[in-house]
């Protein structure tokens, strides 16, 4: 049976920022490079942390509300619920953390990258339980006018960004994600895409 609901754009996010976190934990890692300085020259960290901030954010404030709502009466989903929340706000104080260690003087290597490893773990752990225990609780309780409203912010959000971002999101998905994730924006966004933003990206992200 297919979902009720299509989360093509919320399992596209999911994917890119695990992939782009595992990428800059890799490099981080190195030993032949100081991983402040990757991340602080690089492209990588910035639109990862722009990306999981529009995501976040577009979550807090018009997703979980109302699934909140929906699920009252019932404290055993709510829970759940509750817990991914808690989760959201660990992964902000460890971006945080990471932002904050780039320029502080006298932070030792080996402390940043634990904080990049926690970060990475945190990340990985928390999309997993929002994939396996909040995304069917959304299909089953969440009307599909909230679900558009969410995808609507979630796309007002990402805005801003979207020259660099949508082609980040997009590098490596397959043609259906590509299409759903496109057809989420206006005409002058996804014209944008094909003859300026995809282009230009090669070169600059």
């Amino acid at each position: 049976m297919s979902d009720r609901l299509d989360m093509t754009v919320m399992y596209a996010t999911h994917n890119k920022l695990r992939r782009e976190l595992t990428h800059i934990a890799r490099a981080t890692a190195r030993f032949d490079s100081d991983p402040r300085y990757i991340l602080r020259v690089g492209a990588d960290w910035e639109m990862f942390r722009r990306a999981l901030a529009a995501h976040q954010s577009s979550e807090d404030d018009a997703l979980w509300p109302p699934l909140r709502q929906a699920l009252a009466g019932n404290p055993f989903d709510l829970a759940r619920l509750e817990a991914r929340e808690a989760e959201h706000a660990a992964l902000i104080s460890l971006v945080g953390a990471i932002n904050g260690a780039l320029t502080a003087p006298g932070v030792e290597l080996h402390l940043f990258g634990e904080l990049v490893e926690a970060l990475l773990s945190g990340l990985i752990g928390h999309l997993a339980h929002e994939e396996d225990t909040v995304f069917p609780l959304v299909q089953s309780a969440l009307s599909a006018d909230l679900w558009g409203h969410f995808r609507h912010v979630h796309a007002v959000r990402v805005g801003p960004y979207a020259p660099q971002l949508l082609p980040w999101l997009l590098d490596g998905a397959d043609d259906r994600t590509v299409s759903f994730v496109l057809a989420s924006f206006p005409a002058p966004a996804r014209q944008a895409y094909e003859h300026r933003w995809r282009r230009s990206s090669r070169t600059t992200v």
